[in-house]
């Protein structure tokens, strides 16, 4: 079965332990918590959206950290983070690139 993308309130709450009016609140309160939202108003959430919910729930329900403290956490890392940069494309593929451009304008040119 493949992985899904996107999982409802229900199945975040059931997965993480977490009641589902605690997940709306941390949404007030965490802006990197920003789920989905359907044209019906129902929320989907990604797993980075799952991510950011069980490292507040760990700061706060296991480790005792007031919502407040959490947030100053979680934002401090998410800045902390290395940005990864584009991996720059070889010159084969570069060459090979350029081969397929010209074969494309030959193909346009012909028709």
């Amino acid at each position: 079965m493949a992985e899904k993308n996107y999982f409802t309130i229900n199945e975040i709450s059931k997965k993480t332990q977490v009641p589902e009016h605690t997940i709306r609140y941390w949404e007030a309160k965490f802006k990197l918590l920003r789920p989905l939202r359907l044209s019906s108003g129902h929320r989907r959430y990604t797993a980075g959206d799952f991510e950011i919910i069980s490292e507040v729930k760990d700061l706060v329900l296991m480790k005792g950290y007031t919502l407040a403290g959490a947030k100053k956490i979680i934002y401090s890392r998410k800045k902390t983070r290395p940005k990864l940069s584009p991996a720059q494309p070889s010159a084969d593929t570069l060459q090979l690139l350029e081969d397929i451009k010209k074969e494309l304008q030959r193909v346009i040119k012909e028709c």
